[in-house]
């Protein structure tokens, strides 16, 4: 998982390190890179500060006052950020290893991408008042959903294998 970062900006035209691009040129296939969703006070569904983009964001997740531990001591508190959001996201896919062990991290990835939930209703893209629709601020245009999730990965995981079908004939054999 990966935290998209909290600038407000479009990753698909501005640069965010770290970035799912290798030297070779090209990309992990289980990189997910999350967005942080928000509250009515923050931005509505998308978080005022988070990161976009419906090239290179995949997904959003919870990232405002989210109850966690805090840096300087033992201590807890409310913080938002795309680094709330990402961990919400790898809570969830450690929720559906439990149940789900034998799925690859490309089905895994599949499992959390296909399952989000796509708001009908307007956006506002983060950084800006404009409103648009929020699948244009990530690839699937989602919300992360583990119940959703989870009855996916049930399905995959469930398929029964077919039978060959062979054209071979197996003889009897005969025992004493």
């Amino acid at each position: 998982m990966h935290a998209a970062g909290n600038d407000a900006k479009d990753l698909d035209s501005d640069y965010n390190f770290p970035t799912p691009q290798l030297l070779d040129g090209g990309r992990p296939t289980n990189w997910l890179t999350i967005g942080a969703s928000g509250d009515p006070g923050n931005g509505g569904l998308s978080a005022s500060f988070s990161n976009y983009g419906k090239k290179e964001v995949d997904l959003f997740a919870p990232g405002v006052n989210i109850y966690s531990t805090i840096p300087g001591g033992n201590t807890y508190g409310n913080a938002s950020g795309t680094s709330m959001a990402s961990p919400v996201t790898a809570g969830v896919a450690a929720f559906i290893l439990e149940y789900f062990p034998t799925l690859t991290p490309l089905q895994l990835k599949t499992v959390l991408e296909k399952s989000t939930v796509k708001p009908t209703i307007k956006a506002e893209k983060p950084g800006t008042d404009e409103e648009v629709s929020f699948s244009e601020l990530s690839k699937t245009g989602g919300l992360i959903n583990a119940y959703e999730a989870a009855k996916l990965a049930e399905e995959m995981t469930s398929q029964k294998a077919q039978p060959v079908k062979t054209k071979m004939k197996v003889k009897e054999s005969k025992r004493a």
